[in-house]
């Protein structure tokens, strides 16, 4: 089975395993190397959570520059 959770930029791999940990304490996850026994239910906690939080950081940054699209 492929992994299909391959970055569009791979630069941006240590600050999403940051963003992983940092959410995964907010909601008293502990996340460890091996994560095989998290919960199914922990998992998709901390998945929402960090796409809510990228949402957010692409809102802000359009938000700051929405006269620069064309129409």
């Amino acid at each position: 089975m492929a992994n299909n959770n391959t970055l569009a930029v791979p630069q941006a791999k240590a600050a999403m395993d940051q963003l992983k940990y940092e959410v995964a304490q907010e909601l008293g996850i502990q996340l460890q190397a091996y994560n095989g026994n998290l919960a199914t239910r922990d998992a998709g906690s901390i998945g929402g959570n960090i796409t809510k939080r990228l949402v957010q950081i692409a809102e802000q940054q359009l938000s700051g520059s929405v006269g620069n699209f064309r129409r």
